[in-house]
């Protein structure tokens, strides 16, 4: 599949809410459009905080899929800056998700190689996510790609 991964705008909400509202990720219970625009606004006052979306760019026609195109994937990405590790910061994946009728055909893969890019080019010393432990077919899938299991995970209810 031809995507374009890009930063995603607005108009781009309704379709990442629906990929949000999936099972096994928030199960139908997401933000309003207009909670997600605000929330949008707030990752852009963030120095390094994107959502990002794949688009489905089968056609080839890179200004179809800038101004729309068929979202079929997100992801959250967060260049965060450290005092400690000598100034250097690290990456923190959030929100990974695919359309269901597109899972396994790559898409996963490429957000994912995008994120390591991103975190690369601002020169940091580690990308990490977190996986609910029950969710067994995706930390297949990110170990497939090189991620490895490291230390805990704590959660506490606020």
């Amino acid at each position: 599949m031809n995507l374009l991964i890009r930063e995603a705008t607005e108009d781009d909400l309704p379709a990442v809410l629906a990929l949000y509202a999936q099972p096994g990720m928030d199960d139908g219970q997401v933000l309003t459009p207009d909670e997600a625009k605000l929330l949008l606004a707030q990752f852009r006052q963030y120095p390094s905080y994107r959502l990002w979306v794949a688009c489905n760019n089968d056609n080839g026609n890179n200004s179809k899929a800038a101004s729309g195109g068929e979202v079929v994937g997100t992801y959250a990405l967060l260049i965060m800056h450290n005092l400690a590790h000598r100034g250097t910061p690290s990456a923190i994946v959030e929100d990974v998700v695919v359309s269901a009728d597109r899972q396994g055909q790559g898409i996963g893969q490429q957000m994912m190689q995008h994120a390591q890019q991103q975190a690369r080019a601002a020169a940091c010393y580690k990308l990490v996510l977190s996986s609910n432990q029950k969710r067994e077919r995706a930390h297949a899938f990110y170990e497939s790609l090189g991620f490895q299991r490291h230390g805990f995970s704590f959660v506490i209810g606020i």
